[in-house]
């Protein structure tokens, strides 16, 4: 569980406020803005709130995954699949899909490099999400700058399925992302 001194040390670090402080859209099923609150006040509520996924995929059709900080408010030290994360005040879609590419990946992309392949709605006791997910393809070296991501893997996206049922993953990515991410990519699968 993080501390409020490991996530003010790492706000000092990006140079952000202490992101339980970070204001938070909460949304409605059809993601139509109710309310502001904190982070805090999110995470406590269980509210509903916007996320974005993007999915990174290396030419050879790898998934780049990686290793969740041990202080974060969510899943800590687990795997995710996506990067990703909630959308600021008023952003867009893919506002907030480029800035959290960059933020957590280190990885900036040309306008119209990210793809949308489709709306996650996740609807759990832990967690309430009204989102969308992006995939782009890259083969750029990460840097992973904001200190929220420890960890880089490539896997290969055919054996995707084998590698999460070997470790702790992000639920929201795997029952909410990886069905689309599947299907968008089905035919270039099938020739691997």
């Amino acid at each position: 569980m993080s501390t409020s001194s490991d996530r003010e040390s790492v706000a000092r670090t990006v140079g952000h406020v202490d992101p339980a402080d970070e204001p938070v859209e909460i949304v409605d099923v059809e993601g139509r803005v109710q309310r502001v609150v904190t982070r805090a006040e999110m995470r406590r509520g269980r509210l509903r709130h916007r996320c974005t996924y993007i999915a990174v995929l290396t030419s050879r059709l790898d998934l780049v995954v990686h290793k969740r900080a041990n202080w974060k408010d969510v899943a800590p030290g687990y795997w995710d699949l996506c990067f990703g994360g909630v959308a600021g005040i008023g952003e867009s879609w893919p506002e907030a899909a480029y800035r959290e590419l960059r933020e957590e990946a280190g990885l900036s992309v040309a306008e119209g490099q990210l793809e949308q392949i489709g709306s996650v709605f996740f609807d759990q006791p832990d967690m309430r999400i009204v989102g969308e997910a992006f995939v782009v393809r890259s083969d750029e070296p990460m840097s992973c700058p904001d200190g929220e991501v420890v960890a880089l893997d490539h896997v290969p996206l055919s054996q995707i399925r084998t590698w999460i049922g070997e470790r702790d993953v992000c639920s929201d990515s795997t029952r909410g992302v990886l069905p689309l991410l599947l299907d968008h990519f089905g035919e270039d699968l099938k020739s691997l």
